[in-house]
């Protein structure tokens, strides 16, 4: 179901600084612990809301609530990491490649009630280990299109219904670009991750029969097809092609100024798009467009962990730990607007309106949700590279061998040996 609303400016505040101060915990956890987190979607404010409140729960505990950009989370904090330089906890998103080290929480908290509630995504975070609880999955997400439904009732071009295919999409696109004369008709976040669903789409199965990663026919398919895009003028020149290497760069810019009508990010995008989208246009969450393997996406997310390196072992297990109750798990994901992983809050279902979403933000989240429902059941090796621990390694290569096509660089069956090489030294 296509999900049809006007969007209305969500009311939020911002921390005032990068780095807030703030106490949690009891006496018996007495210390100071760090903690990371990106404020790309507006989250830092809410969690340092949850930090005061665990006052209450523990006030002797100093938290300190690094804010930083998500290149940093990606890119330098393995580094720090590895050099024993890391924060106590973060919210991070390579959930499973980041195990090395994670504290294991498992000696602090109860791991019954942790299987029961988040059962379905402790293994992302195990990486192929058979036990352990090493996160609390604060975001389940998916990949999924944003759509401008003003740019489309302006050129008098029909969404294509649930079941179309990229091409239809990529049509349709194509014809709003011309009689809008917008500067693009598609755009993709530059991520190898968002790529992976649609190019499951075209039959792509990421894993041989003996469980190493691959790319494949399927995989070239759709790859060729987001090349023809960018020569065309389909896809804009500023995203894949313009970056260098395996940065990531994301499309909120162009979709927020209407520069293109169709715009491939993913669930955890929802408030975003409504805070800054405001009333300038109409939007919705779309179904996915499908290929003849299926309409595939990928589930994904992130989650708040703590490492080994920390000297607050326990008390950083206990505040994840309350912070993965169902009554704070409740408030978080409707206040972030997330898909809840939390097993019974998944079958409540989240009122998001109560936390200033529009109803077709709530009903785009829903419709997420169904795309992760259909994905399981069609293209099941999205949950298995999704908790693959080396899926970055892929991810990455896919942008920058794929951009290097792009840019003339790079022949396709050039890019594809240069990813399977990647694939082959540091995955396999």
């Amino acid at each position: 179901m296509t999900c049809v609303f006007k969007s209305v400016a969500r009311a939020t505040f911002f921390a005032s600084a990068s780095l807030i101060a703030l106490g949690a915990a009891t006496a018996s956890f007495a210390g100071e612990i760090s903690l990371m987190i990106s404020d790309v979607d507006g989250k830092a404010n809410i969690i340092s809301e949850f930090v005061e409140r665990y006052k209450s729960v523990d006030p002797s505990l100093t938290i300190n609530v690094n804010v930083v950009g998500y290149d940093v989370i990606r890119e330098q904090l393995p580094i720090q990491l590895e050099a024993g330089t890391g924060p106590d906890a973060a919210f991070v998103t390579n959930l499973g490649g980041l195990n090395p080290y994670y504290l294991d929480l498992a000696p602090y908290v109860d791991g019954a009630a942790w299987e029961a509630a988040y059962g379905a995504v402790l293994p992302w975070y195990r990486a192929g280990k058979p036990d352990g609880i090493f996160g609390f999955h604060t975001e389940m997400t998916v990949t999924g299109p944003y759509v401008n439904l003003t740019m489309f009732e302006e050129a008098g071009v029909d969404l294509p219904p649930a079941g179309a295919t990229w091409e239809d999409w990529a049509e349709a696109a194509r014809e709003v670009q011309a009689k809008t004369g917008s500067y693009a008709g598609m755009v993709m976040d530059r991520s190898g991750h968002r790529m992976a669903g649609p190019a499951m789409s075209y039959g792509a199965k990421f894993f041989d029969a003996d469980g190493k990663l691959i790319v494949d026919e399927g995989f070239r398919t759709f790859a060729e097809m987001m090349v023809g895009w960018h020569k065309e003028g389909l896809m804009p020149p500023d995203i894949w092609p313009a970056v260098s290497g395996s940065k990531y760069a994301n499309g909120n810019e162009m979709f927020f100024s209407q520069d293109t009508p169709f715009y491939m990010s993913g669930s955890w995008n929802a408030g975003n798009v409504q805070k800054n989208v405001g009333d300038k246009f109409d939007w919705a969450v779309v179904p996915v467009p499908c290929g003849p393997s299926g309409c595939g996406v990928m589930p994904g997310g992130a989650g708040l962990v703590a490492f080994s390196q920390t000297k607050e072992p326990e008390a950083v297990a206990k505040f994840i730990d309350w912070m993965a109750q169902k009554e704070q798990a409740k408030d978080w994901y409707t206040r972030t607007y997330a898909i809840p992983a939390h097993a019974e809050l998944q079958k409540e279902g989240l009122d998001y309106e109560s936390a200033g979403a529009a109803k077709g933000v709530a009903d785009g989240l829903n419709a997420f949700g169904a795309m992760v429902s259909a994905a399981a059941e069609k293209t099941p090796q999205a949950f298995r590279l999704q908790g693959s621990p080396v899926n970055t390694i892929i991810f990455n290569a896919t942008v920058q061998y794929v951009s290097a096509v792009m840019n003339n660089e790079l022949t396709m069956d050039e890019a594809m040996a240069k990813i399977e090489e990647e694939v082959a030294k540091n995955a396999n």
